[in-house]
């Protein structure tokens, strides 16, 4: 594999690494520990290992719940991604890889769970037949504790005729573990690709169950279930010696009744920082969702895409950037993630929006897209706009050759950095990193071109002004058409412009060849440092990534691909 492949995904593998090393870490340390603290000797008598695995697996979901909402705080992450000391490179483009660790730490919590309710399930099987008539020995002598004065409690379950959900249900910890447990099963299952793209407001509203999820495993521990002995109990009370002379604790000097406590709670203390954090996200979100937002533009275009322009105060942005949208006469509590296709230089910022929903569509519909627009701005629907937030596309100027590749709608980011191009252009701004950019775009309707023809052009026109035509190269794929399109397209192929798009650039039918493609830009820049930037289906994503193992020189003064794809 060559050495800048593997500098490039080494941040990802170290991250995943040192997680899964630090659950393994505080896993196998719990573990040990109340296998072997002398505390909790009396209650392994009754409970046996499946104390030290529900104690383990509870350390970890600890662990992973106070990491779970780090990812999804979007602000913190703008935050770390634009100070001056945050790691370059290959670390930087971790923080463009957020949600897919906040999916490697919700798998940590599934399988935490799973452990921890099966443990559980075990312990209060056990404290059951604890009580039972046929127990005897030590492990009835202690499930007996408490039923005397001046005596505390080993085993919660104080009658062996009560059932065992019963048992859980009359217990804080019984119900907010219930709690939890439901919540995590609507929360993860809802989370499915399949869900996410073919009912997304499914996905959103029941992603908010985690408040009920954090408030729950804040009191779950207040039910002190597992308990231990005490530590002036402990000094009084020898439990190598006084466990072979159980019978004798009542009247016996030198081993009285031994005294138990339960663990204090400690998920809130593991998870209060993070709530903290989202808490104050949220609150700006909320502020920002209240912020006037003025549309100055709203254009329908080919293919079900709605073009809005809008302004807000102080709103700055970078190329490759994206915003929240809340439309509240569609839904008073969603908001969705969409790309700014404006650059920096306009007054005015905007996005594209293709519809692909239940709430796309409302939202064309509520501003007429699919039909006659309303003729005044004023009766436009309310929005508020939550942003900007830095992609992996701001990146694209931090390497001296760019390869921007987008699949239908995925182009929405490149608009940004194509225009902001031209205006550089325009002004006759050096582009001090950047010497080459090369453009790939997939669509399989002609339609989809047409808005984005006429910014092509300009910059097509505008570089060949400014003697900087060989500073973009672009390449626009069409991957489907009818009979009649094949024809219209035969008889005009010898024209001087692409009779679909109407650029010098003639437009490719069928796919790319990547191979081909690659191999070319790598034998155009054999000592280069080249970004490679997508936005579009994860299948194409996972050819692009193998392109960019495969054609990465093994010789640090080679060629080199870095791979960045575009995440929400």
């Amino acid at each position: 594999m060559p050495v800048c492949w593997i500098l490039n995904e080494s941040g990802s593998f170290v991250v995943a690494l040192s997680w899964l090393a630090v659950n393994a870490y505080l896993f196998i340390d719990t573990f040990f520990w109340y296998t072997e603290e002398e505390a909790f000797f009396y209650t392994r008598v009754i409970l046996g290992s499946t104390l030290a695995w529900a104690r383990a697996s509870a350390v970890c979901l600890n662990f992973n719940c106070m990491l779970i909402l780090l990812p999804v705080s979007r602000n913190f992450i703008s935050l770390v991604r634009g100070t001056s000391v945050c790691c370059r490179g290959p670390w930087r483009r971790q923080l463009d890889k957020n949600l897919n660790f906040h999916k490697l730490v919700a798998y940590g919590i599934a399988v935490n769970s799973v452990i921890h309710i099966v443990a559980h399930l075990f312990n209060l099987e056990r404290y059951h037949l604890g009580q039972a008539k046929d127990a005897e020995g030590l492990l009835a002598a202690l499930s007996k504790l408490g039923d005397a004065p001046n005596e505390s409690y080993l085993n919660p379950v104080r009658t062996f005729y009560m059932g065992t959900t019963t048992e859980l249900l009359m217990t804080v910890s019984g119900i907010t573990g219930l709690g939890i447990s439901l919540a995590l099963v609507f929360i993860m299952t809802s989370s499915t690709e399949f869900i996410r793209r073919s009912s997304y407001e499914l996905f959103w509203y029941t992603h908010h169950i985690f408040v009920f999820f954090f408030i729950s495993l804040a009191i779950h521990g207040g039910g002190r279930i597992v308990r231990g002995q005490t530590p002036e109990s402990l000094r009084l009370h020898n439990v190598t010696f006084c466990r072979d002379h159980y019978a004798e604790w009542q009247a016996a000097a030198l081993c009285p009744v031994p005294q138990f406590s339960g663990k204090e709670p400690s998920a809130w203390k593991w998870a209060l920082g993070p709530v903290v954090l989202y808490a104050c996200e949220r609150i700006i979100r909320f502020w920002r969702s209240h912020q006037e937002v003025v549309i100055t533009k709203v254009v329908s275009h080919p293919s079900a895409v709605l073009e809005l322009h809008m302004k807000k105060r102080d709103f700055k942005m970078a190329p490759g950037q994206y915003i929240f949208i809340q439309c509240p006469s569609v839904s008073p509590l969603e908001w969705h993630p969409f790309t700014l296709t404006s650059a920096p230089q306009e007054d005015f910022f905007s996005v594209h929006i293709r519809a692909s929903g239940d709430w796309t569509e409302a939202l064309l519909k509520a501003f007429g897209a699919e039909g006659q627009a309303p003729s005044e701005l004023c009766s436009m629907p309310r929005l508020a706009v939550d942003g900007p937030f830095g992609g992996s596309l701001a990146d694209v100027f931090h390497y001296p050759v760019s390869v921007c590749i987008a699949t239908g709608i995925g182009v929405t980011p490149f608009a940004s950095l194509l225009k902001s191009v031209w205006y550089k252009c325009c002004e006759s701004q050096s582009l001090p990193e950047l010497s080459k950019v090369y453009f790939y775009w997939i669509c399989r309707d002609a339609r989809a071109f047409e808005w984005f023809a006429d910014l092509l052009l300009s910059l097509e026109t505008r570089m060949s002004e400014q003697g900087k035509a060989h500073l973009l190269s672009y390449h626009i794929y069409l991957t489907g058409w009818d009979e009649n399109q094949a024809i219209h397209i035969a008889l005009h192929w010898d024209e001087s412009l692409d009779v679909v798009t109407g650029l010098k650039q003639k437009t490719f039918y069928g796919r790319p060849n990547w191979n081909d493609e690659f191999k070319q830009i790598a034998y155009n820049h054999p000592s280069s440092s080249i970004g490679v930037f997508f936005c579009g289906s994860e299948a194409m994503s996972k050819t692009l990534q193998k392109m960019c193992r495969l054609y990465s020189s093994v010789d640090p003064r080679g060629v080199h691909f870095y791979y960045n794809k575009e995440n929400f």
